[in-house]
């Protein structure tokens, strides 16, 4: 392991169990510890391979040891966002987990702390903001734009020209159709088809997507 950068990983669940094996995929890198401020019980546990070390108090001593390297391993895009700057406050730089399984098309740009799982494909002319996760097998085509912190779940399908607001978040095998933008912190169910733009902070679901409530 001499030489590999030191990454700790904010989170403790399923999500950042998948970046760590990313991470190790891509080489290079060394799993520090988990840090997981939800279950203070956990603290000093095995996981994933390493450990989890306590929570955000570890911070500033993981620092003082000379690992300087972060990302961020939970789905909620809000707190992705909120927390990147906490991280970057102490001094951490991110690293981007883009799985050796992924395609993603030359000369797209991918912002810091994103993360790319096994199987999905980013096509030409795309761009990719930073905080962004693209799960299991999700598809982004020619000329997307997904800006920070969006959450695309695993098998979304999103048509060439769909542009995808800040902190959104798509659920699992939701299709997008080609040009439409869906707005900032918007919510996207399960399985929806969406066919025309989707104005921020709503929730829409259903084939095709209709808007059932505001989430603010």
């Amino acid at each position: 392991m001499a030489g590999n950068i030191k990454v700790v990983i904010w989170g403790a669940g399923g999500h950042a169990m998948v970046i760590a094996d990313i991470l190790r995929c891509m080489g290079g890198y060394e799993i520090a510890g988990f840090l997981d401020d939800a279950n203070p019980h956990r603290h000093g546990q095995p996981f994933g391979g390493a450990t989890i070390l306590g929570g955000k108090e570890q911070l500033p001593k993981l620092r003082e040891k000379g690992i300087s390297h972060a990302i961020l391993g939970f789905g909620d895009c809000a707190a992705r966002l909120r927390l990147c700057g906490v991280v970057k406050d102490f001094g951490f730089d991110f690293v981007t987990a883009i799985h050796p399984r992924a395609t993603v098309a030359r000369e797209v740009p991918v912002g810091e702390g994103t993360v790319i799982v096994a199987g999905s494909v980013v096509n030409p002319g795309s761009k990719i903001g930073a905080q962004v996760i693209l799960n299991t097998c999700s598809s982004v085509d020619h000329d997307c734009i997904i800006e920070n912190g969006v959450h695309i779940s695993p098998g979304v399908r999103l048509g060439g020209t769909v542009r995808i607001g800040r902190g959104a978040w798509l659920a699992l095998s939701s299709t997008i159709a080609a040009g439409v933008s869906i707005g900032e912190g918007a919510l996207i169910g399960a399985g929806a088809v969406v066919l025309s733009n989707i104005p921020p902070r709503v929730l829409a679901y259903g084939i095709p997507a209709r808007i059932i409530r505001s989430t603010d």
